[in-house]
């Protein structure tokens, strides 16, 4: 709030500078300097040239480099400033709400770094205002503050949204899924890019591993939403891994993206973690192929390809001999593929759970097109908002947990025997079930990203009795 009554301040004050989500700096106050300036590190430009941002890292407590702040912020300027040394730089400008004394006003402030200075900050002349007294012989006129406020608690409750640069591996910029993840970041003030993932390339060594993306080097993100292709899954998960490295959170992670997209792997998985399913049955052996029809159970079976997507490479034989052909004729291909049971109650419909964060955020029930066993979408399939049950609901979160996958679609079936995972899918359309459920499914994402993508809380030292 601000307010006209007369605010004094001493050459040295506690400050708030609450936009940038730093409750609590010492600062000198110097109205021999015009311009104030903000300690900062790993300063970057991003955004539009129409709209362009910075962001930036704070180590708000002198000599403690373990407290980082992420910040961003919108550039309002780029000055030549000379410090008191006489040494000219160019800085970026920013504006943010200063709070103090229970008064607050907004104030310009140059990034720059401070790091070798007593204060994380100085307020020059040019961010008081009229009704502020200085009394260059005082200091902490105002409240004094304590750093104790960078605890994990109370770091959340002050911590605001700032604006985050994020990448979304797609090869597809023009699709649904694409376009809404980046129209929702961007309403949310954020910088969302599409990184075409067959046009990253890596340097791989142990002091600066970096992603390269048409000969220049990719800048830092906040987040990576992978939206790997079934095609490019192998070098996909690669520079994901490359992400990982560098530290970058990434909604899923190259690892369960990988044993999602392998179907022996996921229903292996899936076993590991008491998760019901279809029985499933492998082999390599040609001369395996009746005990492996016999381990699944009678006809009708489903026989699969491993990398199988969208339903393309699963077919339905109705009876043992047509099994075998369809067995015959994948080995003849020198294809990997697995038999399932048939789910003859399922009738052709299965539940496609959407989970965020651990949470099931959207169902929908899709059936299939005519005499089509197969209810994806896209085979002409139609969809519909279901509500599921609390067992429907735990098997599809335990699922997603299984993989470690923020973002999963996972499809159920129902069974006489209780629901059954179909598939866990780690790139899920986002068409199908927001037109379904009328829910917000992007922006329920990017909440989730907001809130992993935080400031550390400081770590508390431990102390051991004598």
């Amino acid at each position: 709030m601000t307010d006209d009554t007369q605010l004094t301040l001493g050459w040295e004050e506690w400050l708030s500078l609450p936009d940038l989500s730093l409750p609590t700096i010492r600062a000198k106050i110097d109205t021999g300097a015009k311009t104030s300036a903000l300690h900062a590190f790993d300063i970057e430009p991003f955004g539009s040239a129409s709209r362009p941002k910075v962001r930036f890292a704070v180590h708000p407590i002198p000599g403690n480099d373990d407290m980082t702040i992420p910040c961003s912020a919108n550039i309002i300027d780029r000055r030549e400033v000379i410090s008191s040394n006489g040494e000219s730089e160019l800085r970026y400008v920013i504006e943010t709400t200063l709070a103090v004394g229970g008064q607050s006003w907004p104030i310009e402030v140059t990034l720059t770094d401070r790091s070798s200075m007593a204060y994380r900050m100085l307020l020059g002349r040019q961010a008081l205002r009229e009704n502020t007294l200085v009394s260059p012989a005082e200091k902490f006129c105002q409240p004094e503050l304590s750093y104790d406020v960078y605890t994990a608690a109370k770091l959340r409750r002050v911590t605001r949204a700032r604006a985050l640069r994020v990448a979304v591996l797609s090869r597809e910029p023009g699709s649904y899924s694409t376009a809404r993840l980046v129209s929702e970041g961007e309403n949310r003030g954020h910088v969302v890019e599409v990184i075409d993932t067959t046009r990253c390339y890596m340097a791989i060594n142990a002091r600066a591993p970096e992603v390269y993306y048409d000969g220049k080097r990719l800048p830092r993100f906040d987040a990576v939403i992978p939206r790997i292709g079934a095609s490019i899954t192998t070098y996909g998960c690669s520079i994901l891994r490359q992400f990982e490295t560098l530290g970058t959170y990434c909604v899923n992670g190259s690892d369960g993206i990988a044993a999602s997209r392998d179907k022996l792997h996921a229903h292996q998985v899936l076993a590991r973690h008491r998760i019901g399913m279809p029985t499933t049955a492998f082999a390599a052996s040609p001369k395996d192929t009746k005990n492996l029809m016999d381990l699944v159970g009678t006809a009708p079976l489903i026989v699969k390809l491993l990398e199988s997507t969208q339903g393309k490479g699963v077919v339905l034989a109705e009876t043992k001999k047509a099994a075998e052909s369809v067995i015959d004729a994948f080995r003849g291909l020198k294809a990997n593929f697995l038999v399932q049971d048939f789910v003859k109650e399922a009738a052709g419909e299965d539940i496609r759970c959407l989970v965020i964060g651990g949470k099931v955020v959207a169902s929908m029930k899709r059936t299939s097109d005519g005499d089509d066993f197969r209810s994806n979408l896209h085979r002409g399939g139609t969809a519909k908002v279901v509500r599921i049950s609390k067992e429907e609901r735990d098997v599809a979160t335990r699922a997603a947990k299984a993989f470690k996958l923020g973002l999963a679609g996972v499809d159920l079936l129902r069974s006489s025997e209780g629901p059954k995972v179909l598939e866990v899918n780690s790139s899920p359309g986002l068409e199908g079930i927001e037109k379904a459920s009328k829910k917000d499914v992007a922006g329920m994402l990017f909440d989730q990203i907001e809130l992993r993508v935080r400031p550390a809380p400081l770590k508390k030292k431990s102390s051991t009795k004598a």
